[in-house]
């Protein structure tokens, strides 16, 4: 396996290092080791990150808030999984904020998904495809990558989805990498990477088929 440096040598704000390929051998070494790309830009060298607090979302702590509640009974969204992942992730990259998921990204991790490994949630309204989410996933580990919405609501109903399949799995919790403010109203937390690490390789190395 293609070796990085420590996760332990990545400064305060994670940035470990840069350079290398994107590719799925490269994603599959990063993320069996803590670390994930971040891009800055196109044509710029691939900048790697391993944060000191990662953002973890544990299943016997999320919760639904009572808004969200209602607007998924109101708005009956119906989801699916890996029926659309070329149209979620780019919907994901031209929502992005700045340039990160770049066209080297997509094909990356359309390769991943062609080997098994990235996965996306699909939320419809009328058989359109109205919100969504990408991650890749090994084990009982799953990491989510990027979501995105077209109608209010539904990025936060393909989570749900997720969620409660994995659960259904197996699974004991998501790596969210950093937490946002629509992860927060669903009980993410931060979590020292010397505690990550151990749950990343015990997930990473437990026999599963969570999709």
């Amino acid at each position: 396996m293609l070796k990085f440096p420590s996760v332990e040598e990545a400064d305060e704000n994670g940035l470990l290092c840069f350079g290398g390929h994107l590719d799925s051998v490269t994603l599959r070494a990063a993320y069996y080791q803590g670390i994930f790309p971040w891009p800055f830009e196109e044509n710029f060298p691939v900048s790697w990150f391993a944060p000191p607090q990662r953002g973890v979302l544990f299943f016997d702590e999320f919760h639904i808030p009572r808004s969200v509640a209602k607007m998924l009974r109101k708005e009956n969204y119906i989801c699916r999984m890996d029926t659309a992942f070329e149209q979620v992730i780019s919907h994901c990259a031209a929502r992005a904020e700045g340039t990160w998921i770049t066209p080297d990204i997509i094909s990356a991790y359309t390769a991943l998904h062609q080997e098994g490994v990235a996965h996306s949630v699909e939320a419809y309204c009328d058989d359109e495809l109205v919100g969504g989410l990408y991650g890749v996933s090994w084990g009982k580990y799953f990491c989510g990558e990027s979501m995105f919405h077209l109608h209010a609501g539904a990025s936060k109903a393909a989570l749900v989805h997720l969620v409660r399949h994995l659960e259904r799995r197996g699974a004991t919790w998501i790596d969210i990498q950093n937490i946002s403010p629509l992860f927060a109203l669903f009980g993410a937390e931060e979590i020292p990477r010397h505690r990550f690490m151990p749950l990343l390789t015990d997930a990473i190395n437990t026999e599963a088929a969570l999709f």
